[in-house]
């Protein structure tokens, strides 16, 4: 199966228009269809965005090998909180952190640092 092919397929999977595919990418549906179409290819950066946005196993995506998804976070997060008996703060705390964007993330990091010095 092409990654065109396995593109379309998650989306279905997911259940979601081109256009809301595309919307947490920062993509039109037309560069969504045109790479579903294997108009345009899948850029290792989008390949990145989708993987991260959706849980989706960078391998399944590029290559076709392994699972479509990949562990969810909040699973992830489960397993560490049995590991390291995190309470629901410490849960909630990594949760949303997950969810920031690189530079907000930055600034978390600046200012945790300026606490331990």
């Amino acid at each position: 199966m092409s990654y065109g092919n396995r593109l379309l397929e998650l989306r279905k999977k997911l259940g979601l228009t081109l256009e809301k595919f595309g919307e947490p990418l920062g993509v039109t549906k037309t560069a969504i269809s045109r790479i579903e179409k294997e108009e345009r290819s899948m850029t290792e950066q989008m390949a990145k965005s989708i993987c991260r946005e959706y849980n989706v196993n960078y391998l399944w995506l590029t290559e076709g090998k392994g699972d479509m998804f990949t562990s969810t976070p909040e699973s992830v997060v489960e397993e560490l909180a049995e590991d390291f008996k995190l309470d629901d703060i410490d849960k909630k705390i990594i949760e949303n952190y997950l969810k920031l964007s690189d530079s907000q993330r930055a600034v978390i990091k600046e200012y945790i640092k300026s606490i331990f010095q």
